[in-house]
């Protein structure tokens, strides 16, 4: 288990899908139902998610009709056609060939956002 709380674990992923484009305004969340059919996460889990997510902006609840992407947080910088994106897939695969895992990686950049990212007052509107 990632010691992160259900229900903030899906505020996370729906962040990162409007980071990376994969959601996009107007687009329709899951429902609760269809959710909990997928993980077995307790539908209030869910729907505390989609408040949150609600209360940041990013989404907007429409009676009868569902849960809708509101706003995105995708930047052209991240598009997978980006030369950001193409740079960082380079040096993934030059660490894979340099023997490092999936969770080596994962640490080493986690690590390197912290020096980078960590502590500073300027951090992008919804990073928290």
């Amino acid at each position: 288990m990632s010691g992160v709380a259900s229900y903030m674990q899906i505020v996370q992923q729906t962040r990162q899908a409007l980071r990376l484009g994969v959601l996009r305004p107007g687009d329709r969340l899951p429902t609760a139902k269809q959710v909990v059919e997928q993980t077995a996460i307790n539908p209030n889990t869910v729907l505390k998610a989609y408040r949150e997510l609600e209360r940041e902006g990013l989404v907007e609840a429409r009676r009868g009709l569902g849960t809708f992407v509101t706003r995105s947080l995708a930047s052209d910088a991240a598009a997978p056609d980006s030369p950001l994106r193409s740079a960082l897939a380079d040096w993934m695969r030059r660490a894979r060939e340099a023997g490092l895992g999936a969770e080596d990686v994962a640490a080493l950049v986690a690590s390197v956002t912290e020096d980078v990212f960590g502590g500073r007052e300027d951090r992008k509107e919804g990073d928290r």
